[in-house]
């Protein structure tokens, strides 16, 4: 049985919409973050059981879509239907940057490994990868497909992924920006994809109500989840 060790109530004024949790490596503590309908970027964090609230960041002027953390746990991001990127330091809780992403290009942003770069997936089909210090579009890659939803790097720093609003998953070797797969397994909307820890896996999820796992390197279907029933496929791989 799960048991609830704190709860929040009224963390914003309005839905929230994403957050992300990481360790500081600069005092080990442990940070979250939240973003908002109500145009807010809210830091926290998380000790003795308790969820501490630090500070509100302020500065987008529409809904916060999606958040993330570095991996150093030091600075976040967030993206707005502002169209812009603003990045956040969160020892000082003060705004680093704002970038601007382009109309309406920016739905969804994570942090590469190396902390150098922001990838946002785009309503045009393509992910889109700024650099942290430039605040400039670095580079491009185009999915040919629809609105974006969700993205996810690999842990090892070589791959990006990408779910979009048709269900289909685009995989780029970030080394060559080349499409490596496309998987077309879903039939609606993916919410959200996630790498294994080893990057061998690719996690999936949609609104069709069902999970599913990939091998990255060949694309194959391993395992599925869907509603109460699943379907556990034998691989050598796994999560760690």
């Amino acid at each position: 049985m799960y048991q609830m060790f704190h709860k929040r109530d009224e963390g914003h004024e309005d839905s929230i919409w994403s957050v992300a949790w990481a360790r500081s490596e600069k005092d080990n503590s442990e940070n979250i973050v939240t973003g908002g309908v109500d145009d807010l970027v809210k830091s926290w964090n998380w000790r003795d059981d308790f969820l501490d609230y630090k500070a509100t960041l302020k500065g987008h002027q529409l809904g916060v879509v999606s958040v993330t953390i570095n991996a150093a746990g030091t600075v976040a991001a967030s993206s707005s239907l502002d169209s812009t990127i603003k990045l956040w330091d969160l020892d000082s809780s003060k705004q680093i940057k704002s970038i601007d992403a382009g109309p309406v290009d920016c739905w969804t942003v994570a942090f590469s490994p190396d902390g150098q770069y922001i990838g946002s997936g785009s309503h045009s089909g393509k992910i889109n990868l700024f650099g942290i210090e430039s605040g400039k579009l670095e580079q491009s890659l185009d999915t040919r497909g629809k609105f974006i939803m969700s993205i996810a790097y690999s842990p090892d720093g070589h791959y990006i992924a990408c779910g979009g609003i048709d269900g289909i998953v685009c995989i780029f070797d970030l080394a060559t920006g080349k499409l490596l797969h496309t998987l077309e397994g879903h039939a609606m909307p993916i919410r959200s994809l996630t790498f294994s820890p080893d990057s061998q896996l690719l996690t999936t999820c949609s609104d069709d109500t069902s999970i599913k796992i990939y091998d990255v390197q060949h694309a194959n279907l391993i395992g599925v989840g869907l509603g109460l029933q699943r379907e556990r496929v034998k691989t050598r791989l796994s999560f760690g």
